[in-house]
């Protein structure tokens, strides 16, 4: 698997749950459609492990697709530009990046 990770902050106007509602709802119904998604984890920051230098994050999120071809087409596609034009200017801050996938423990 090929992964685009987002780590985001919300607005500061909204509250957190505002933000994870927002970003597993009405987000989520213009992700989904992205070509070649095939699999989209999320998860809700609810701690941080060092509060100087990991606090302030509400959510994570890591979109795979087969490979980085496949990432590449859907971020040059209609739908990604959906995506991000939801997103506009709404505030917060992210980290994005992108790379290979290696299972170090597999699900039991």
């Amino acid at each position: 698997m090929y992964n685009l990770i987002v780590l985001a902050s919300k607005p500061s106007e909204w509250t957190h749950d505002e933000f994870i509602a927002w970003w597993r709802g009405e987000h989520a119904d213009v992700t989904y459609p992205l070509p070649g998604l095939r699999r989209w984890l999320h998860t809700e920051v609810l701690g941080a492990m060092d509060d100087k230098r990991s606090a302030g994050w509400d959510g994570m999120s890591v979109l795979s697709f087969d490979d980085r071809e496949a990432l590449e087409a859907a971020l040059a596609s209609e739908e990604w530009q959906r995506a991000v034009a939801h997103v506009g200017s709404m505030g917060g801050r992210s980290i994005i990046v992108t790379g290979d996938e290696r299972v170090m423990v597999p699900l039991a």
